[in-house]
């Protein structure tokens, strides 16, 4: 199939069972514990999400690897962009999966890389009554560049890889938070010099930004001016693509200012009171910002999303999504992009199977393969 558009996916390894989930959250913990357990939270509500085609599959299997690829390459999407953590001084966890797929070759279906580069605390994968303090886990670290050198080596196979996906031939490396790294120049220029020394063209940097700093009083009035000094400072920092995170504009946008401002005080102060969901319909016309349309921002996509597996009733909820209506999303990210050059059609779909923030394409019982026909309708030359 020729497509319109390079969709890279967000996909998250929290399928099977490590040592460390063990113990923080119970014996054989995954994803799947907080999707199985999820109540509805008012009228209408679709929860729990099941599963189809693959059910509460276990990362562990090739076959359920094999097949996510399978679905994924009918729906248009390009590959995967698999979460990987590293927390400094060699420390990693989750990347089971992502090896398999690179030692075994299989499946043969492009990937790369997204650096999550957060802390893991006991409130990172349930906000429950579990735990009467977030207490911290593993603690995101950034020694310098000697750690940086180490973490680049790690990863050095996979940029090596066939599969792996490049942007102007150099390997396409997402970062979850660009703004928590201490000296991002530093980070960036070492791993470009080390790439080059290793036979590569460079490494192709993608930060995930924000399209809006804190909101205060100050700048509640100034929505619309705030994004593009943003990303302009991310680029200037070095990095090659910013892939624009509209969610907090959007909310603002499909509620008004105030309203969101209230909301946003009930939820600091008053967690769980009230409800802070928003209509897919709404909320998918705010999903693109102006930016979205310039030569080095590249649009996020989202089919769904609600965090009450994991966050109960503080959750953020995008309620009555529908195929249909995410193709209409699909359609207007596709605009964006259309105009460039094919190698910078860039899309960020997030996420492939983000179950426990309601964020998947992944076929569940209620809408089966529509949410992947729908994208691959958008995608299709």
């Amino acid at each position: 199939m020729t497509k319109k558009t390079r969709v890279i996916a967000f996909y998250l390894p929290q399928f099977h069972p490590i040592p460390e989930n063990d113990k923080w959250w119970g014996k054989g913990f995954t994803e799947w514990t907080n999707v199985g357990k999820a109540k509805p939270l008012f009228k209408g509500h679709y929860q729990p999400r099941v599963p189809a085609d693959l059910g509460y599959y276990d990362l562990r299997m090739p076959e359920v690897r094999e097949a996510q690829a399978e679905m994924a390459r009918a729906a248009g999407i390009e590959g995967f962009c698999y979460w990987h953590y590293w927390f400094g001084n060699g420390k990693k966890v989750l990347d089971m999966p992502f090896n398999e797929v690179l030692k075994s070759g299989e499946p043969d279906f492009p990937f790369c890389l997204g650096w999550a580069n957060h802390s893991w605390t006991t409130k990172t994968w349930e906000k429950g009554k579990s735990f009467s303090k977030d207490t911290m886990i593993f603690e995101q670290l950034y020694p310098g560049k000697e750690d940086y050198e180490k973490h680049f080596y790690d990863v050095l196979p996979a940029f090596k890889d066939k599969r792996y996906i490049t942007v102007d031939g150099k390997p396409l490396f997402v970062i979850f938070d660009p703004e928590a790294i201490p000296n991002s120049k530093e980070f960036i220029s070492l791993w470009n010099k080390l790439a080059i020394k290793n036979n590569l063209k460079g490494v192709y940097f993608v930060g995930r930004c924000d399209a809006l700093p804190n909101m205060n009083k100050k700048n509640l009035s100034k929505i619309d001016e705030l994004t593009k000094p943003r990303f302009q400072k991310m680029l200037k920092s070095g990095y090659n693509g910013i892939n624009s995170v509209t969610l907090k504009y959007a909310e603002f946008k499909a509620t008004g200012i105030v309203h969101k401002a209230i909301h946003s005080f009930f939820r600091k102060h008053f967690a769980g009171i009230v409800l802070d969901k928003y209509k897919y319909k709404t909320i998918m016309e705010h999903f693109i910002v102006k930016e979205d349309y310039e030569e080095r921002v590249y649009p996020q996509l989202i089919p769904r999303r609600d965090r009450s597996p994991r966050s109960g009733r503080t959750a953020m909820i995008y309620y009555d999504s529908t195929p249909e209506l995410f193709k209409q999303a699909a359609e207007r990210a596709v605009k964006c992009v259309i105009k460039r050059d094919k190698e910078h059609r860039l899309i960020f779909l997030n996420a492939w199977n983000e179950w426990g923030e309601g964020a998947y394409m992944e076929p569940d019982i209620k809408f089966g393969h529509k949410y992947i026909d729908a994208l691959r309708e958008v995608l299709q030359d």
